[in-house]
């Protein structure tokens, strides 16, 4: 277990740039990881080794083929990390971008009079996504509520509405407002049962640093990360399609390869950086399991990010050393509730009294960085239904300690005399 190696912790955070200090405000406690997690220092280096490079790929030269090696090679990492044996892989701008063309695909080439069918749980960008385009395909959306005192939706909940005519449905692998994870492979087969061929689109963004990747047992035709909420850098996202929803007429140049879904050239160096992510969990799995097989030691790895991240948010809910944990506290409010399973790596709150927004500056000035969520376009969704007009969002990674949950738990208890 992470928690029970100090010296596996040090060297975790070791692999980090600017892990305990931000390079404006000096030391500090990074818990806004749901907003984009640390880069690992190898990403930092890939990166600017490649922007120094001035070949592009397809070119018949030494540097155009090691690209193309290099980019085939991060692709073939993504398929261990993710567990895909079949589909393609392909970078696009950024996770929305590719969830709005996934989903636009998939809706254009459904029967006209079918249904779209997604959760109030979701991202906007998958929602909106498939609202727009289901209006614009002649479909219509179907709406699956989510559960607001837990925060999640659930395969039974898709069941109950799901019919033969489902063309296309939209899945949200984790939320980055109550941070639940969801069950994917679940909620997939209950679609299927009634829908076999519907397209089924997952956005992983937010569940994809805190847990397995597993997308052979999900039976989805796409799933969608951003790279920058998985340890590597902003400017792209990464999308996995299968080879039904590869084949399907999609926006392309004339006369360019059926299959091909990448528009322009990528950045040789973005996907390099997806190596170097790979290699950090496939190090990790090493150092937590006797696995020599790279697909067995990253298994391991996210068992034990997972296992270590639960510890952490118990340590911060039911408290640690002499501090009382957030469900001791009377004036701060838990979303989702105190004892969920579904919590990965992120609790919510909001402090009876205060508004969120003065909560997260307070705590900026004692160095620990949190984010507001308020009930916008972003999160009215989940807030909304609660009543709540905005909270605290508190986002921890693997690389967070327990010391640094205690010195937020610290700043928090002094509150209850601010209400």
């Amino acid at each position: 277990m992470i928690q029970d190696t100090p010296n596996l912790i040090s060297a975790i955070r070791d692999r980090f740039a600017h892990v305990d200090a931000c390079p404006f405000q000096g030391p500090r406690v990074f818990f806004e990881n749901a907003g984009g997690a640390l880069t690992l220092k190898s990403v930092v280096e890939t990166s600017a080794r490649f922007a120094a490079i001035p070949d592009n790929q397809g070119r018949d030269n030494p540097a155009s083929h090691a690209l193309v090696d290099i980019i085939q090679k991060a692709k073939a990492d993504m398929g261990v990390l993710m567990n895909a044996s079949t589909g393609q892989f392909f970078a696009g701008e950024s996770g929305t971008e590719l969830l709005f063309r996934l989903i636009r695909t998939a809706c254009v080439n459904a029967p006209k009079g079918n249904k779209v069918i997604g959760s109030t749980l979701e991202h906007p960008a998958s929602r909106s996504a498939a609202r727009r385009w289901a209006g614009i395909a002649g479909l219509d959306y179907v709406s699956v509520p989510h559960d607001d005192a837990t925060g999640t939706v659930t395969a039974a909940d898709y069941a109950a509405l799901v019919t033969p005519d489902v063309a296309v449905a939209t899945i949200l692998h984790a939320s980055p407002v109550t941070g639940m994870g969801m069950d994917v492979a679940a909620i997939a087969a209950a679609i299927r049962a009634v829908a076999p061929d519907c397209m089924i689109l997952v956005d992983g963004i937010q569940h994809a640093a805190h847990g397995q990747l597993d997308i052979d047992a999900y039976d989805i035709d796409g799933y969608v990360i951003s790279l920058y909420k998985v340890f590597a850098r902003h400017g792209y996202g990464m999308a996995w399609i299968s080879e039904r929803l590869s084949a399907l007429p999609h926006d392309q140049l004339i006369d360019a390869p059926a299959t091909g879904w990448e528009f322009g050239t990528r950045d040789t160096g973005a996907y390099a950086t997806m190596s170097d992510v790979v290699a950090y969990f496939d190090w990790l799995g090493g150092e937590v399991s006797q696995e020599t097989d790279p697909r067995q030691r990253i298994e391991a790895a996210g068992r034990a990010i997972h296992a270590y991240e639960t510890h952490l948010t118990n340590a911060m809910i039911n408290g640690t050393g002499n501090l009382p944990g957030l469900r001791d506290m009377e004036h701060v409010t838990i979303l989702g509730g105190v004892d969920n399973p579904a919590r990965e790596g992120l609790v919510s709150i909001v402090v009876n009294g205060l508004a969120s927004p003065d909560v997260v500056n307070l705590l900026n000035e004692q160095g620990i960085r949190t984010h507001t969520r308020k009930a916008d376009h972003y999160s009215g969704n989940v807030l909304g239904p609660l009543g709540l007009e905005d909270c605290i969002r508190i986002s921890l990674c693997h690389y967070n300690t327990e010391a640094e949950i205690a010195q937020l738990l610290g700043v928090l208890k002094t509150l209850e005399t601010a209400v």
